[in-house]
């Protein structure tokens, strides 16, 4: 069985090009997206920003639809299960000050080609790798 999540890509446009925000993992500390459950109450683009609100302190608009997905193994209950994560992008509008996992992650704004050398999982660098920075698909 597949476990879904869902995970926000927050964007933004600069003079040298794209920027992509990432956050440190909690368990690890490696470079990730911020990402999350599925919500009953919530649809998945609304959930994702949720996420990148709670784990970066960023708002902004979210796509719709999924601009694509990735896999990656995490450790859960002793067991590695493989998790497919939906991502939405997220172009930025606001970045807080204060949120609510500052204590526990850290939040960088990469150029687009950086991002895609820190990320570990293969189909985000993938992902990454072919955003072109417009706001259709």
């Amino acid at each position: 069985m597949t476990i879904r999540q869902v995970g926000a890509l927050p964007l933004r446009k600069t003079r040298d090009g794209l920027e992509v925000l990432l956050v440190s993992s909690r368990e690890t500390g490696r470079w990730v997206i911020p990402k999350g459950w599925p919500s009953k109450r919530l649809s998945d683009p609304a959930a994702a920003a949720r996420e990148a609100k709670q784990e970066a302190g960023v708002t902004g608009k979210i796509s719709g639809i999924p601009i694509g997905s990735y896999r990656y193994r995490k450790i859960m209950l002793d067991e590695t299960r493989v998790l497919t994560v939906a991502c939405y992008v997220l172009w930025v509008k606001k970045q807080r000050k204060r949120w609510r996992e500052q204590d526990v992650r850290t939040r960088v704004w990469f150029p687009q080609d950086e991002a895609v050398r820190k990320v570990r999982e293969p189909g985000l660098k993938t992902l990454l790798a072919s955003l072109d920075g417009r706001r259709k698909r």
